[in-house]
C-alpha cells in the first residue's frame, strides 16, 4: 500500500491489529467531530466541545526558553479575538504559520484570566466553500503517532482503501433481510462508518454494521447448540420416583418460590429428551439454587444414577456436603465428599463404592475431576460458581461415562440479559428471580472514614445481641502505591477496639495454610469468635446465619459484583442484617455511583446492569474465557436492543432455513463456515 512501508506495516499490525484492507476498513471511528458548522468568536460561550472558526492571524508572540517555550498567535475574525497557543514545537509551528492569511482554525476553546485561547488547534489553509460533514476520529498509540499514522494519518489510509473499493464489498444478507430490517448496505455502510456527511448518515451506518456484527456472533452460537444437540446423546430420565416424591412431601425444608419449581419444571423436561442438558442456573444469594440442585440429583437417582456436585473450594464442598447430608438424613441415600485433603486411606475404599454404584451423590472440589475417580454411572453433574473452574477441567467430567452426564451449573453472580444471551447463547439459561419468603432485606450503608465510631457502635450493639461480624479487607500487605487500609494493620486497630476477654477475632487470608484457614473459618463458624477479619476468601461459601453485620473497608476498591457476593454472606438467618461501606473521604464518580447503586438495591441484576455500563462486558467476564469480545464496533453494554433484534432475526432465520441452505443465505453459510472453524467449541461442555 502506497504510504505503508514494511516499518510502518510492522507497527499497525503489533499496535493495533491491522494486517490487511479488510482490517483497515473495519477499523471504525469512536467519535466524530462536526466540521459542517463555523462558529464565531464571539458565540464562543454558547458551545460545548471543539469549534471550528475562519479569520485570520494578527500578531505572533514567543515567550519562555527551552522546555518552557510558548508560542501565543492572536487570531481574529469579525467579531473577536481568540490565542491560539502551542506548548510543544513552537519553533516548527511558527514557520509554518502567516500572518494576514486567511485561514481556518478547529480546536476547544477555554477560558483562562477572563480570555479564550485554544491549545494546539488544527490549522488549515486550504478553506472549505462547502459542507465537509463529519469528521472521523480514530483511536492511535504513542508508537504510531510517533510514525505520523495519528488518527488523521490512519482517516488518510483509510480514504485510500475506500478510493479503491467499487463493487467488491460482498453483501452477507439478503434484499428481504434489508428490506425487512431496514439496513442499508454493507458497501454503504463502510463508506459512511468513515465518512457520514450528517449524524444520521453515521447512525445508519452504526447500526447496519452492529447488527451485521452481533447477528453473526448469535448465529454462531445458535448452530453450535444445535450441532451439539444433535451430537451430544444423553441419558434419559422420564421417572418421577419415590425418592423425589417422598423428600418433596415429607422433607422439603420450606415450600418451594414459584422460580424455584419454574426452574425445576425446566429441568426436568431437559432430562426427559433424550439429549445432553446444558444448563445455566442464575440466582442471587440465598434464592435456593442448591435446594432445586438437589431435587434434580433426587430425580437422577430415581432414573438408576449417580449425582455429582463440585465446588471451588473447600470449605464451600464441606458446606455443601453437610447439608446435603443433613436434608437427606432421613432418606436412605449415600453421601460421600472427596477434596484434596481426603486421606488415601478413606480414597480407596471411596472410589470402590463409587465405582460399584454404593455411592448416591459425590460432593467434592475439583479432586472429582482426577482420573482415578470413576462411577458406576454418573448422570448429573452440578457445577458451583463455573467461573472458577477452567474450561479444559470441566471437559474431564465428560470423560467418566460412555455418554456424557446432564450438566447444571449454578452462579451467585446475577448475568445482565445481553450477555447470558451472548456469552451463555449455547447454554440453556434459567433463573431463579425471587427469594424465599421470611428473608428480611440486608441494610446496607455507605460510610466514609470519618463515620467510623458510630459503625463501631452498631458492631458492639450486635455482639451483645448475641450476633457476628465480617471485616474484609482487599489488601493483605501495604501497597506503596494504593493508600488503603489493610488486612494486618486493620486488624491490630479492631483488636484495640474490641479487646480480649470480651472479643474473640479471627484473621483469614489467602498467604495461609489451608489447615490454618479452615481452623480459622470453622471456629467462626462454631460461634466461638464473634469478629471475622479476612480479605475476599470468604466472598465465596462461607454460609453463618448468626451473622448480621458485614464491613467492608475500602470499598471503592471493589467491583459491584464482588461487593454485592460479600453482602450475600450476611442475611441468611431470620435477625436484621447490615452491610456497611467503608470508604475514604475522597472517591471517584465511579465508585460514587456504586455505593449509591448498592445503597439503593439488592436486587443482584439491577446491581449486574449497572456493573456492565460502568465496567464493560470484558472486564465482568474476562476476555480470555469469554474468547467473544473482539466486537469492532458493538458495544455489549450499550446495545442491548441491537443483541435481542440480531438473536431474534438469526432464530427466524434458522426456522425458515434450518441448513442455512437457500440461494439467498449462501453469504451466511459462507461466514459461518467460516467462524465455527477458526474457535474451538468449548460450548459444549458449559
Amino acid at each position: 500500500m502506497k504510504g505503508v512501508g514494511p516499518q510502518k506495516a510492522e507497527l499497525l499490525k503489533k499496535e493495533v491489529g491491522i494486517f490487511t484492507f479488510g482490517d483497515l476498513i473495519e477499523y471504525y471511528p469512536f467519535r466524530y467531530v462536526d466540521r459542517s458548522k463555523f462558529h464565531k468568536i464571539s458565540d464562543l460561550l454558547n458551545v460545548e466541545g471543539g469549534v471550528q472558526i475562519k479569520g485570520q492571524i494578527v500578531g505572533i508572540l514567543e515567550s519562555g526558553s527551552g522546555r518552557a517555550k510558548r508560542l501565543t498567535a492572536k487570531f481574529q475574525d469579525d467579531t473577536g479575538v481568540i490565542d491560539l497557543v502551542w506548548f510543544k514545537g513552537a519553533s516548527w509551528v511558527k514557520n509554518t504559520l502567516k500572518i494576514n492569511t486567511p485561514i481556518q482554525v478547529y480546536g476547544k476553546p477555554t477560558q483562562f484570566n477572563g480570555r479564550w485561547n485554544i491549545a494546539h488547534p488544527e490549522i488549515s489553509t486550504t478553506l472549505q466553500q462547502h459542507e465537509v460533514g463529519y469528521q472521523p476520529v480514530y483511536s492511535s498509540t504513542e508508537k504510531l503517532n510517533a510514525r505520523g499514522l495519528n488518527s488523521k494519518g490512519i482517516e488518510q489510509l483509510v480514504k485510500a482503501v475506500l478510493d479503491e473499493l467499487s463493487g467488491q464489498v460482498e453483501e452477507p444478507f439478503s434484499s428481504e433481510i434489508c428490506r425487512e430490517y431496514r439496513l442499508i448496505g454493507r458497501e454503504k455502510a463502510i463508506r459512511l462508518i468513515h465518512n457520514p456527511k450528517t449524524e444520521l448518515d453515521a447512525q445508519q451506518a452504526r447500526f447496519r454494521l452492529k447488527f451485521e456484527e452481533l447477528f453473526f456472533l448469535q448465529m454462531e452460537l445458535l448452530v453450535r447448540k444445535k450441532i451439539t444437540l444433535q451430537k451430544s446423546q444423553g441419558y434419559t430420565m422420564s421417572e418421577v420416583g419415590n425418592t423425589f416424591n417422598t423428600f418433596y412431601k415429607n422433607h422439603i425444608p420450606f415450600e418451594l418460590t414459584n422460580a424455584q419449581k419454574r426452574v425445576l419444571k425446566e429441568i426436568r423436561k431437559n432430562l426427559n429428551t433424550g439429549h445432553h442438558m446444558n444448563r445455566l442456573l442464575q440466582g442471587d444469594v440465598g434464592s435456593g439454587k442448591t435446594l432445586v440442585a438437589l431435587l434434580s440429583m433426587l430425580l437422577v437417582i430415581d432414573n438408576g444414577y449417580q449425582a455429582a456436585i463440585i465446588a471451588p473450594t473447600e470449605i464451600l464442598a464441606i458446606q455443601h456436603y453437610e447439608s446435603i447430608s443433613e436434608l437427606l438424613a432421613p432418606m436412605n441415600l449415600t453421601v460421600s465428599l472427596l477434596t484434596g485433603s481426603t486421606k488415601k486411606k478413606d480414597r480407596v475404599p471411596l472410589h470402590e463404592k463409587l465405582m460399584r454404584g454404593d455411592i448416591d451423590v459425590l460432593v467434592g472440589t475439583h479432586a472429582l475431576l482426577e482420573d482415578p475417580v470413576k462411577f458406576k454411572n454418573l448422570g448429573l453433574v452440578v457445577i458451583d460458581e463455573q467461573h472458577r473452574f477452567g474450561v479444559a477441567q470441566r471437559s474431564k467430567m465428560w470423560k467418566k461415562n460412555n455418554l456424557a452426564p446432564h450438566v447444571l451449573i449454578m452462579t451467585a453472580t446475577p448475568i445482565p440479559r445481553t450477555l447470558a444471551m451472548t456469552f451463555y447463547g449455547d447454554l440453556e439459561v434459567s433463573v431463579i428471580d425471587e427469594l424465599p419468603p421470611g428473608r428480611k432485606p440486608i441494610q446496607t450503608i455507605h460510610k466514609y472514614d470519618a463515620g467510623r465510631l458510630a459503625v463501631f457502635g452498631l458492631i458492639r450493639d450486635e455482639v451483645a445481641k448475641g450476633r457476628q461480624v465480617y471485616f474484609v479487607y482487599p489488601l493483605i500487605k501495604e501497597s506503596e502505591k494504593l493508600d488503603f487500609n489493610n488486612l494486618l494493620d486493620g486488624f491490630e486497630a479492631i483488636t484495640r477496639s474490641f479487646p480480649m476477654p470480651d472479643y474473640n477475632l479471627s484473621i483469614v487470608h489467602g498467604q495461609m495454610k489451608a489447615e490454618d484457614k479452615a481452623f480459622e473459618m470453622n471456629r467462626f463458624i462454631k460461634g466461638e469468635t464473634q469478629i471475622m477479619v479476612a480479605t475476599t476468601v470468604i466472598e465465596v461459601g462461607v454460609n453463618v446465619p448468626n451473622a448480621s453485620v458485614m464491613v467492608i473497608e475500602s470499598a471503592e476498591r471493589f467491583g459491584l459484583s464482588q461487593l454485592h457476593q460479600l453482602r450475600g454472606r450476611v442475611g441468611r438467618g431470620a435477625e436484621k442484617s447490615y452491610c456497611i461501606l467503608m470508604t475514604g473521604d475522597k472517591i471517584s464518580k465511579d465508585s460514587q455511583k456504586r455505593m449509591k447503586t448498592m445503597v439503593s438495591t439488592n436486587d443482584g441484576f439491577e446491581i449486574a446492569e449497572v456493573d456492565l455500563q460502568l465496567r464493560g462486558p470484558g472486564d465482568l467476564l474476562g476476555t480470555q474465557q469469554s474468547g467473544l469480545l473482539d466486537l469492532k464496533i458493538a458495544n455489549l453494554s450499550k446495545d442491548a436492543q441491537v443483541v435481542a433484534m440480531a438473536r431474534d432475526v438469526a432464530k427466524e432465520l434458522l426456522v425458515k432455513d434450518p441448513t442455512i441452505e437457500l440461494d439467498a443465505h449462501k453469504m451466511i453459510r459462507s461466514r459461518l463456515q467460516e467462524m465455527l472453524k477458526s474457535r474451538p467449541n468449548w460450548g459444549r461442555i458449559a
